[in-house]
C-alpha cells in the first residue's frame, strides 16, 4: 500500500505561484496514474492533473497553461507547479495514485485507489 504526504500548500495573492510536492512511501514505478485532484466545501473532487507512467500528462480546462504537474521517479515525489493562481484555485489539494482498468480517466476520483490527506491553498484577490 502507498502512503501519499502532500506539502506545500499555503497562502498567495492572486497572480502568484505555488508548488505542491507529494512524497509516496515507496515506488510508484508500478503505479499507473499519479495526479492532483482539488475540493472546496461543498463542492465534488475536481482533477486539476494527471500523469502515467510514460510522463504523458493531462490537465483540467481551468488550468492549463498555468499547472505543471511532473514527477521524480528517483525519489518518488509527485510534483504540482501552480502559476498565475487564481481565486477559484483555492481549494484542498490531494495527491492521488492508482492503476485503474483500462479506459478510466486519469481525472476522475474513482480511479484512484490511494489518497493524501490533502494540502491547503489560499488564492487573495
Amino acid at each position: 500500500q502507498v502512503k501519499l504526504v502532500e506539502s506545500g500548500g499555503g497562502s498567495v495573492q492572486a497572480g502568484g505561484s505555488l508548488r505542491l510536492s507529494c512524497a509516496a512511501s515507496l515506488s510508484t514505478y508500478n503505479i499507473y496514474f499519479l495526479a492532483w485532484f482539488r475540493q472546496t466545501p461543498g463542492q465534488e473532487r475536481e482533477g486539476v492533473a494527471a500523469i502515467d507512467r510514460h510522463g504523458k500528462t493531462w490537465y483540467a480546462d481551468s488550468v492549463k497553461g498555468r499547472f505543471t504537474i511532473s514527477q521524480d521517479n528517483l525519489d518518488n515525489t509527485l510534483y504540482l507547479q501552480m502559476n498565475s493562481l487564481k481565486p477559484e484555485d483555492a481549494a484542498m489539494y490531494y495527491c492521488a495514485a492508482g492503476s485503474p482498468p483500462y479506459g478510466w480517466s486519469p481525472l476522475e476520483p474513482i480511479s484512484f485507489a490511494y489518497w493524501g490527506l490533502g494540502t491547503h491553498v489560499t488564492v487573495s484577490s
